[in-house]
């Protein structure tokens, strides 16, 4: 009876959430690989294709300000009519700086109290402005679950077992000077 109740106490012990650090670099690459998908660029407003009406970022760099999440593009639209084969309206290309407090949002890194700073101003740029706060709150995500099940799952050579990650659940984010430091709770079953 009393070897049942000791189970029963260490089965019940809350499991303690693992600290998971991506260095600003891999979170790069992370997010070329999930959003910046074509040549290198992510399309906020039209496609590749769109000759007058597009907007997208491109050349991302990551790094901390603070207590937040900082991201530098490059920024290049248009918001014109085709006239006589011919664009008439506003574009620009400029440098522009993100800074949003990141956010576990369903499984995947989100943005919260995004702010959006140019060197450059303009009526066009102040637009561009108003609405890159807005998307990058709503749009932008980073997704983790399938890198941690890649990394994790990742037979290592010569073994005879191997392992699953089940139920990954991102509790909270704190940003580094080097990276974003990330609190998650998973189980990892070896088979």
């Amino acid at each position: 009876m009393l070897r049942f109740v000791v189970i029963l106490i260490a089965c019940a012990a809350p499991a303690f959430p693992a600290d998971l650090e991506i260095r600003y670099s891999a979170l790069e690459r992370m997010i070329a690989a999930q959003m910046f998908t074509q040549e290198g660029r992510r399309y906020v407003r039209g496609n590749q294709a769109a000759k007058c009406q597009y907007a997208y970022l491109e050349a991302p760099k990551l790094s901390s300000a603070g207590e937040r999440l900082q991201v530098a593009a490059r920024f290049s639209g248009r918001s014109a009519m085709d006239l006589f084969s011919r664009c008439v309206g506003m574009g620009d290309s400029f440098e522009l700086t993100i800074t949003a407090v990141p956010v576990p949002r369903k499984g995947a890194i989100a943005f919260q109290d995004s702010q959006v700073s140019t060197l450059k101003d303009s009526y066009y740029i102040r637009r561009v402005r108003s609405a890159m706060m807005r998307s990058f709150d709503k749009d932008f995500k980073i997704d983790i679950r399938d890198q941690a099940r890649r990394l994790l799952e990742q037979p290592a050579s010569g073994t005879l077992y191997q392992q699953e990650l089940k139920d990954l659940d991102l509790n909270a984010i704190r940003v580094t000077p080097e990276a974003l430091v990330l609190v998650v709770d998973f189980k990892l079953i070896v088979k």
